[in-house]
């Protein structure tokens, strides 16, 4: 083959894998994009087994479904461009993934992806030069979007291609695209097996970093489809089923000024219908995909989380009956909601003058992609508030207290579902308030809120860290109206550190954590940075976790069941700590929690 003339002639999209070998110049926006679905497509066939990887084997180990949901969020607008330019596909993957960012490892993944897309935007192009610096961009992108990173993660995993890629191009100017991405490839797996060297916690439970698998799952991918491998039809369907999130109004934004006959227009599928089926019969990937196959031909906004005996169903429809008369077929639903998304638009609109639904386009530094001051606005009401409350909640009656405290809004999510940016710039949008402060109540949605206060520019957001529920509680307690935001921001920030938090729930495979080895099945205390007890039965883990978090100090220990506790019983566990513990005043919640059968706290 004649290599110096293939030099001179950029690979088109329809001649990727005729020779995966020969020096390939460049790939165009056609070729680039079928390359990002591809590394999509790879990464949701895998998410299940990356979701494995969590290092504590609680049933709620989320990494690849965050990591999917965001980039099919991104998939989904490149899906719909037109036309395809590098810049429209870049646009396209920074916003789609930006506003998709679930969980830290969604986030640092929208970061890679946005730092990516900064420098093939301009140019029409991409060489071996050009992917070289857009993975130098990527890694220091996502690097300062984490406030204390952390070796042995998915960044670390990014870094090692980038040095690569450097070093290869250092070596060899003439290194074809092939040879460049190959040897990336296999660097990303090298530092990926290296990851459990440098984090202990890693080594100990036997698995490698979880959002590191992930980015090499899309490397994978994107690889495969340059060289011409084709992603099978099943496939495609499986990964366009997923959308945004679980958002209420993630694919539905309508004008301020639009009649109730156009928002009806716009919103085609007009009930948000959430629930969750407790399986009863064997579910299996081809039941899965049929219920898929069903629920995308009655509606859209689709999104099907399967746990350990259980599948959360997030759809818009037309018709909410046909959709819970399918699941039961499959056993018994709870946590139904449905909601009117045409009645709620309805009533924004005549509240606040126009839509409160985050506006596309991101304020982004030095970019031509995004531009858009009012990223999350609730509209222009004369009377605004001073200050307003958006706290994450899981359970209903989690949500009450909340609710009883003066939370405005409430984001269902948490551990079993991490919400997304868009999720967070939906709420800020819905909250009439100049100043708002976010309690995320989990450390995996803390990077999500802190994006959404990036995207705002009309309102002041303070995220404060709050990694559990019950943080989340003191720190609404803890407002004081006459003080300052920033005070209140400062306090609240003081106060949840006097928060110990141990949740119990049920460990999904055996494993070896510090001195403490578990087994599937077995009941575990897991405190805010490590599992604080194991043993078969509730109460007396329940006690053990509640020893390891007391101190002198203690004076309060707040007791929240879930759906899976009688209150007999958690009343029982009351009054044995009551016991146990005489100086404490010993308070009793229904949380009405999934998974978690109590979440317990101690200040």
């Amino acid at each position: 083959m004649d290599t110096k003339a293939n030099m001179e002639t950029p690979l088109k999209a329809d001649q990727a894998g005729k020779s995966p070998e020969a020096s390939i110049s460049a790939i165009d926006a056609s070729l680039c994009a079928k390359m990002f679905i591809a590394g999509a497509r790879n990464l949701e066939a895998k998410k299940e087994w990356i979701n494995e990887l969590n290092v504590f084997p609680v049933p709620d180990g989320d990494t690849g479904t965050n990591m999917t949901l965001t980039i099919m969020s991104a998939v989904k607008e490149v899906q719909a461009l037109e036309p395809l330019t590098m810049a429209s596909l870049s646009k396209a993957v920074s916003s789609g993934s930006l506003r998709g960012a679930r969980g830290n490892s969604g986030v640092i993944l929208s970061q890679l992806l946005r730092g990516f897309t900064k420098v093939i935007r301009t140019e029409e192009l991409i060489t071996p030069v050009v992917l070289t610096a857009a993975f130098q961009k990527a890694v220091e992108t996502a690097y300062k979007a984490v406030m204390k990173p952390k070796e042995g993660t998915i960044l670390t995993v990014a870094r090692g291609g980038a040095e690569c890629a450097s070093e290869l191009l250092e070596e060899n100017p003439d290194i074809t695209l092939y040879e460049l991405m190959k040897k990336v490839l296999e660097r990303t797996e090298e530092v990926l097996a290296e990851t459990p060297d440098l984090l202990p916690v890693l080594k100990e439970a036997g698995v490698v970093d979880s959002g590191g698998q992930g980015l090499v799952q899309v490397l994978k991918g994107a690889f495969d489809a340059f060289n011409g491998i084709e992603i099978s039809p099943a496939a495609q369907d499986d990964s366009e089923a997923i959308q945004t999130g679980a958002s209420d109004s993630d694919a539905d934004e309508t004008d301020s000024s639009s009649s109730k006959a156009e928002t009806d227009a716009k919103i085609r599928f007009g009930y948000c219908t959430e629930f969750i089926i407790l399986l009863e019969a064997k579910y299996t990937s081809e039941v899965e995909q049929e219920l898929k196959a069903y629920l995308e031909s009655i509606g859209d906004s689709l999104v099907l989380v399967a746990d350990d005996g259980l599948v959360k169903v997030h759809v818009h429809t037309n018709d909410p009956g046909l959709a819970l008369q399918r699941a039961l077929k499959l056993g018994s639903l709870t946590n139904i909601k449905i909601d009117n998304m045409r009645v709620e638009h309805q009533e924004r609109s005549a509240a606040c003058g126009k839509d409160a639904t985050a506006q596309e386009g991101f304020q982004s530094e030095n970019e031509a992609d995004t531009t858009n001051e009012d990223a999350a606005s609730a509209g222009d009401c004369s009377e605004w508030k001073e200050a307003g409350f958006i706290s994450v909640s899981i359970g209903e009656g989690i949500a009450d207290i909340f609710r009883s405290l003066g939370v405005d809004c409430l984001i269902e999510g948490g551990q079993t579902m991490n919400p997304s940016t868009e999720d967070m710039l939906n709420a800020i949008a819905q909250v009439p308030a100049k100043n708002i402060f976010i309690l995320p109540n989990n450390k995996n949605i803390i990077l999500a809120a802190n994006q959404a206060r990036s995207l705002t520019k009309d309102k002041n957001i303070f995220v404060i860290p709050t990694k559990t529920v019950p943080q989340g509680i003191t720190a609404v307690i803890n407002y004081v109206p006459e003080k300052t935001p920033e005070e209140n921001a400062r306090i609240m920030e003081q106060e949840i550190e006097n928060v110990r938090t141990g949740q119990l729930t049920y460990a999904v495979r055996d494993t070896h954590i510090e001195d403490k080895v578990i087994f599937a099945g077995d009941i575990m205390g897991v405190g805010d940075h490590a599992i604080l007890a194991v043993g078969k039965e509730n109460e007396p883990v329940a006690e053990e976790t509640v020893q390891a978090m007391m101190t002198d100090e203690a004076e309060l220990i707040s007791i929240y069941y879930g759906e899976d506790m009688h209150r007999e019983e958690a009343e029982q566990f009351c009054s044995r700590l009551a016991e146990l513990y005489p100086d404490c005043d010993v308070e009793l919640n229904y949380g009405g929690q999934p998974i978690y059968y109590y979440i317990i706290s101690v200040e």
